[in-house]
């Protein structure tokens, strides 16, 4: 017997973050529905990505709530301004056991329209605010903050840790399997959610050194056991 497609619906995907990690995942061969605000908008993005993959490539475009509920495995790359609106917008469409993996970083920008710190949340943290705004039934996990997407949407491997952090050990464990797909990136057991808001302001350096350096940079953990990246 087959083992079912459990196909991902990465949610806001057209952004770069988005694209990014629905190239990579599909030249993985998973199954990648392109969600959007605009359902054409997001059919012309899968076009444009199977085209670039190739034809063996499954990879289609809906609009978000449609996304959500076609898909258990939901990839949240939306700005932090907007996650919460489009959260409360998409959580009748969530089915239960669906697991939510957020990318979000409440970043702030600075006068000259770059993004510097990370604001304060109320909960600690993006990912910590997105599980109070999901049904209980839906897992949250916190990871692939610190990837670049102009990395991610290119042909090369990456170079970069990637932190996971959930109160599911179950999601953790499925989001790390999907991290290591990607080539060139290591997945980590962070820990607890509530760790995501240490992993969110590492964005916020990250940006500001990539600035500083013109570069691309990523991060890796040293030092850490092979059974820490399992």
């Amino acid at each position: 017997m087959s083992t079912p497609v459990r196909p991902i619906a990465i949610i806001g995907g057209t952004g770069p973050a988005g694209m990014g990690l629905a190239l990579r995942w599909a030249r993985a061969g998973e199954t990648i529905i392109i969600g959007s605000r605009d359902a054409e908008r997001a059919r012309k993005a899968a076009a444009a990505l199977q085209q670039r993959i190739g034809p063996f490539a499954k990879v289609s475009g809906m609009e978000n709530s449609a996304a959500c509920a076609v898909a258990d495995i939901l990839m949240f790359t939306v700005p932090f301004e907007g996650q919460a609106s489009l959260l409360k917008k998409l959580k009748p469409a969530m089915t239960d056991g669906s697991i939510l993996i957020d990318a979000t970083v409440p970043l702030a920008t600075s006068v000259g329209g770059r993004a510097s710190r990370t604001l304060g949340i109320w909960q600690g943290s993006a990912a910590q605010q997105a599980a109070e705004l999901v049904p209980d039934e839906v897992s949250v996990v916190a990871a692939f903050h610190n990837l670049s997407a102009d990395l991610m949407g290119g042909d090369d491997p990456l170079d970069c840790d990637v932190i996971v952090c959930s109160d599911d050990p179950d999601a953790a464990q499925l989001t790390r399997e999907l991290a290591s797909k990607i080539p060139g990136v290591r997945p980590i057991d962070g820990g607890r959610l509530e760790n995501a808001r240490i992993v969110e302001q590492i964005t916020a350096l990250l940006i500001g050194l990539n600035f500083r350096h013109k570069s691309l940079a990523g991060i890796r953990i040293t030092g850490l056991p092979a059974s820490a990246y399992r």
